[in-house]
């Protein structure tokens, strides 16, 4: 749905003044119009019924690179904050557009699976309070014992608190120290019910790790540098629920990915809704392989991001004979 600068400046001014909480001489200094205009806008924002969850999130979906993206690697929607965002930084809108796009898609009665790291926790802390009924948030991996607010419990708490909702935690760490108790743990009924349960889910809302120094998998202890350089050497390339996995997408075969408790790939693809959230642009070849293996079937990211991903799908095209 495309919108005509008229538009385009209404939901802006809602944008602003209704989700970010900014006063109108806040939203005037912002978009570089007067106190009055501010006003006006808002009051049409109103009249029109424009000033709600949905159509807010429709400006960011509403662009010509968004539908490119959609078709290019067959996903659902696509929502892209650009370079004349309404934060200094394109990065900075996303936690709260995420928020606002996840909150239009839970419904009652959903199941609702999240995984963990510091944009989802983001998201959480940006996300207004909804009171929605029956709703279940469930983590998708086992738990960490880092101090972070961002570990997996805390994500999958928070947001339940958000919703108004029951949420489930892992009764497991995320990491074993060995294949064994890993596999033994696995099938502990408790655990076992879980993990099946995972693919039952109506909605996912994860990101994609990268792996460096800054990584969350050695932030926390899960993996050495030494580790993480051995297992890059072997083709590891990105993180999905504290999994590593390849270029192509597909799990990395490693005694580290062995020694998890986290959701089965094919159980993650079995949800019907996926929301991907990516705030980084260095987060580009994890990303790649995330679509690569089929993970989301909806994103929310960067135009700069969005721009680099179709260059690469276009040169990456075999030409025509």
């Amino acid at each position: 749905m495309a919108y005509r600068p008229a538009d385009q400046i209404i939901h802006k001014a809602a944008w602003l003044y209704y989700t970010h909480g900014l006063r109108q001489d806040e939203v005037a200094r912002r978009l570089n119009i007067s106190r009055a205009s501010v006003a006006l806008y808002l009051r049409k924002a109103r009249e029109a019924g424009i000033v709600n969850i949905s159509t807010s999130t429709h400006l960011f979906s509403g662009e010509r690179l968004a539908r490119q993206m959609e078709d290019a690697f067959g996903l659902e929607t696509v929502w892209l904050v650009g370079e004349d965002s309404l934060s200094p930084s394109p990065a900075a809108e996303i936690p709260t557009l995420a928020a606002n796009v996840f909150l239009e898609m839970v419904e009652n009665g959903d199941r609702v699976c999240v995984a963990w790291g510091r944009t989802v926790y983001d998201i959480a802390d940006a996300m207004s309070y909804a009171d929605r009924e029956g709703v279940t948030v469930v983590e998708m991996c086992g738990n960490l014992g880092s101090p972070y607010a961002y570990r997996p419990d805390q994500c999958t708490m928070e947001i339940a608190r958000r919703l108004n909702a029951k949420g489930l935690n892992f009764y497991a760490p995320l990491v074993l120290s060995t294949e064994e108790l890993a596999r033994a743990l696995r099938e502990e009924p408790v655990i076992r019910e879980q993990l099946d349960g995972i693919g039952d889910c109506d909605l996912a809302l994860f990101t994609v790790g990268a792996l460096d120094i800054d990584s969350h998998v050695i932030k926390c202890g899960a993996l050495s540098i030494e580790e993480l350089e051995k297992l890059k050497a072997m083709g590891a390339t990105g993180v999905i629920a504290g999994q590593i996995i390849t270029a192509d997408g597909t799990l990395l075969d490693c005694d580290y990915n062995r020694r998890m408790i986290s959701a089965d790939f094919d159980a993650i693809r079995a949800i019907p809704k996926r929301l991907m959230v990516v705030q980084e642009d260095e987060k580009f070849e994890p990303l790649q392989a995330a679509i690569a293996g089929r993970f989301f079937t909806h994103l929310v990211t960067t135009s700069s991001m969005a721009t680099k991903l179709l260059k690469h799908h276009i040169a990456s095209e075999p030409t025509p004979a």
